[in-house]
């Protein structure tokens, strides 16, 4: 019984000493990192909202084409 109990309470606390050891290290980000952090993820969405934007435009005409379909 108390083998079982160290194979169910070692991983759980080596669990809670790492959690405990990683939000010690976790930091908010000053306004320099912040800012980089917001321009890379607006970078991000307008790369993605124009490929998106093209491959739309691409494809309407093609379904067009082969089903037929008129709006």
């Amino acid at each position: 019984m108390e083998q079982q109990v160290r194979k169910v309470s070692g991983p759980l606390s080596k669990f809670a000493r790492d959690s405990v050891r990683f939000w010690n290290r976790c930091t908010k980000p000053d306004a320099k990192e912040f800012s980089k952090i917001a321009l890379a993820t607006g970078a991000g969405f307008l790369v993605l909202g124009f490929v998106g934007f093209f491959v739309r435009l691409i494809f309407i005409p093609i379904n067009h084409v082969l089903v037929g379909n008129k709006l």
